[in-house]
């Protein structure tokens, strides 16, 4: 008896394994925005465009400042060299080979000797002003994706708070949970699109800000070496 007791008891928890195992379900990304029906779709499609966007031109401006940032450790000697012993020309010829920020900046300095070291300064620092701008191009749009990506996702917060509402309203007093699946699934899958795609953003242009303010940086302290060498007593 204890023996046949023990296999039926055996036999009942294998089938409450099992009964556990069928009603485990797992969900997709892709069911899961599927879930969200149309509204929710057109959102996230629009999320995803935002974020090639931003992924398109986080990378163009990281290998165009990567390159920008690229200068010859023996650049400014070669220059002071050139320009101490008058070979003003070689020293434009380098600036040319170079073809960087920094020897852009130096190459308009040096096609400014011979006038007041305070036009000099001027000439390079509106240069200065434009290769600022060349590096910094596009990447204010990265700023607005970050800041627009979670407006975007609350808005189809709202959307699929709205549809479960209407849902609830004309339930007849009898709500089912499953009138309102649409409108929850839509509600959370665009917040946490608009959040994920506003996080990867906010870094990508922060990462952006940092490495330009380097390149910066690189074009200040080589433009004050080149005119204190222009101020130095001959």
């Amino acid at each position: 008896m204890l023996k046949t007791a023990l296999v039926i008891s055996m036999q009942e928890d294998v089938e409450l394994l099992t009964d556990d195992e069928s009603v485990e379900r797992t969900l997709s990304i892709i069911e899961l925005i599927q879930s969200g029906g149309i509204a929710g779709q057109l959102i996230i499609f629009l999320l995803f465009i935002l974020l090639l966007v931003a992924s398109y031109i986080y990378f163009e401006r990281l290998f165009a400042i990567k390159a920008a940032s690229k200068v010859d450790p023996n650049f400014m000697n070669q220059i002071k060299d050139n320009v101490s012993t008058g070979k003003v020309e070689a020293a434009k010829i380098l600036c040319a080979q170079q073809n960087s920020p920094v020897s852009r900046l130096i190459d308009k300095g040096i096609s400014r000797i011979g006038r007041p070291l305070e036009d000099i300064n001027i000439a390079i620092e509106n240069a200065g002003r434009l290769e600022v701008y060349g590096l910094e191009r596009n990447i204010s749009i990265l700023a607005t994706i970050s800041g627009a990506a979670p407006m975007i996702g609350f808005l189809g917060t709202v959307i699929g708070m709205i549809l479960s509402i209407f849902e609830i309203a004309n339930s007849g007093g009898q709500i089912d949970i499953k009138l309102l699946a649409d409108g929850l699934y839509t509600a959370m899958t665009t917040t946490v699109g608009g959040l994920i795609v506003g996080i990867i953003t906010y870094i990508a242009h922060n990462h952006l800000v940092a490495r330009t303010n380097l390149v910066i940086h690189k074009m200040e302290a080589n433009s004050v070496e080149f005119l204190d060498l222009l101020n130095e007593p001959v």
